[in-house]
C-alpha cells in the first residue's frame, strides 16, 4: 500500500511474495490436516513448528529482536491465507503476536530484546485479560498485583485463554490500585515456570478445536517489578493500544474463513445438478453465492484499509473496529450460507462447510463482540 496519499490496491512484489508464502503454507501443511485436528482436539504441535520455522509466529517482533518485522498489512495477509487453510491452527499460530503486543507498546527496550526474543526463539505466549466475571467489561476484573518491596504478589484468574496450555509466559493484567478503577489497571509478563502458575485443562468448544483455550490461575505469584510494562496504572490505556493493533489481525482470519466458505460453495454448486442444471444457474443459488462474494470483498477492503491506518500512524479505533465486526459478521454470514448451498450434504462433518461455520461464530466473539465494537464506533461517532 502506497503511504504518499495516492491510493494503491495493487500489492508490491514483495507482499505478493508474502501471501503466496502463506499461502502455500496453508495449502500445504495446514488444510491437509484441519478435519483431524477439528476431529481429535489435539494441539497441532507439527504445523505450528513448521510455522516458527516460516517465523509466522513472532511476525510482528521488530527484526532487531529476532522477528520478521512485518507491518500490520503484511500481517493481515498472512492472516487472511493462514485461515483459509483453518482458523483453529491459525489461531494456534498467530496469538503469539497477540500476547507479545503489550511488550512491543509498553515494554522497555530490554523487555522487548528479552520477550521477542524468546518467541523467535521458539517459545509461546499468551494474552491474559478475561476473566471469570469480566470480558467485554475490561474494566471489572478482579486480579490483583500488591506491591511487596522489589516484587508484586499476583492473585487472580483468567478464562478462555487461547494458548493458555502451550505458553511459556503470559502478559497478565490486574488492579494494582483499585480505588483508581481505569487508572489502576497495570500490565505484567509473567513466566509459566513460576511458582503459584497453574493451567487447567483445556475447554471443549464449538469449533476452532486445534487451538487450545484454557484457565490460568494466579496463586501468590512473585512478580519481579521488572516485569511491570510500562508504568503502574497503564494497563487500561495498554489494552485499548492492543485491541487497535489487534482487531485487524483478527479479522484477517475471518477473511480467510469466508473466503473458504466462498470457494467450496463454488466448486459444489458447479458440480451440484438440480432440475437438469448445475445449482448454480438456479437464481436462487447464484445470487446466494453473489451476495458471498460482495460481503467478502467489502469486508477484505476494511481490513486492509484498518491494517494501513496502523501502519500509517493514522487514528484506527473506529476503523479497526469496523473491520472486526464487519468481517466477523460476513465470515458466520457466509459460512451459513455455505451450509445452505450444500444443502443437506453442508450438514455433515464429511463435508467441510460444516466445520467453516462452527469455527466462524468464535470471531463474533473474541477480541471484543460485535456488539462491543459497535459501542466503541458510537463512542467514537459522537465524541467528535
Amino acid at each position: 500500500m502506497s503511504m504518499n496519499g495516492s491510493i494503491n490496491f495493487a500489492l508490491t512484489d514483495e507482499q505478493r511474495e508474502i501471501q503466496m508464502l502463506a499461502r502455500e503454507f496453508a495449502k500445504n501443511e495446514i488444510a491437509p490436516v484441519a478435519e483431524h485436528y477439528d476431529k481429535t482436539h489435539e494441539y497441532p504441535w507439527p504445523v505450528v513448528k513448521k510455522a516458527q520455522e516460516m517465523g509466522f509466529t513472532f511476525l510482528n517482533v521488530p527484526e532487531q529482536y529476532g522477528g520478521m518485522g512485518f507491518s500490520l498489512f503484511e500481517e493481515v495477509l498472512v492472516g487472511e491465507e493462514l485461515a483459509w487453510g483453518c482458523s483453529g491452527m491459525s489461531t494456534a499460530i498467530v496469538v503469539n503476536g497477540l500476547a507479545i503486543l503489550p511488550v512491543l507498546v509498553a515494554g522497555n527496550e530490554e523487555q522487548k530484546k528479552e520477550y521477542g526474543g524468546r518467541l523467535a526463539n521458539g517459545q509461546m505466549a499468551a494474552y491474559c485479560l478475561t476473566e471469570p466475571e469480566a470480558g467485554s467489561d475490561v474494566a471489572g476484573i478482579k486480579t490483583r498485583a500488591i506491591k511487596n518491596g522489589d516484587h508484586y504478589i499476583l492473585n487472580g484468574s483468567k478464562t478462555f485463554i487461547t494458548g493458555a496450555t502451550v505458553s511459556d509466559f503470559y502478559t497478565v493484567f490486574a488492579y494494582t490500585d483499585p480505588e483508581k478503577k481505569y487508572n489502576g489497571m497495570s500490565c505484567f509478563v509473567v513466566h509459566r515456570d513460576w511458582e503459584g502458575v497453574s493451567v487447567g485443562k483445556p475447554f471443549d468448544k464449538m469449533g476452532q478445536h486445534a487451538s487450545d483455550t484454557a484457565e490460568v490461575i494466579f496463586e501468590d505469584v512473585k512478580v519481579p517489578a521488572n516485569c511491570l510494562l510500562g508504568e503502574e496504572g497503564m494497563g487500561f490505556l495498554i489494552a485499548m493500544k492492543v485491541f487497535d493493533r489487534s482487531r485487524p489481525g483478527t479479522a484477517s482470519g475471518a477473511l480467510g474463513l469466508a473466503r473458504r466458505a466462498l470457494e467450496e460453495s463454488i466448486t459444489y454448486a458447479k458440480t451440484r445438478m438440480a432440475m437438469g442444471k448445475p445449482i448454480w444457474r438456479h437464481q436462487a443459488i447464484g445470487h446466494k453465492i453473489a451476495d458471498m462474494a460482495m460481503e467478502l470483498e467489502a469486508a477484505r477492503l476494511l481490513v486492509w484499509k484498518s491494517a494501513w491506518a496502523v501502519d500509517a500512524g493514522v487514528k484506527n479505533t473506529t476503523i479497526s473496529a469496523f473491520a472486526k465486526a464487519y468481517a466477523a459478521d460476513a465470515a458466520m454470514k457466509i459460512a451459513t450460507e455455505a451450509v445452505q448451498v450444500f444443502g443437506g450434504y453442508g450438514y455433515m462433518s464429511e463435508y467441510p462447510v460444516e466445520k467453516l461455520m462452527r469455527d466462524a461464530k468464535i470471531f463474533q466473539i473474541y477480541e471484543g463482540t460485535s456488539q462491543i465494537q459497535r459501542n466503541i464506533v458510537v463512542r467514537e461517532l459522537f465524541r467528535k
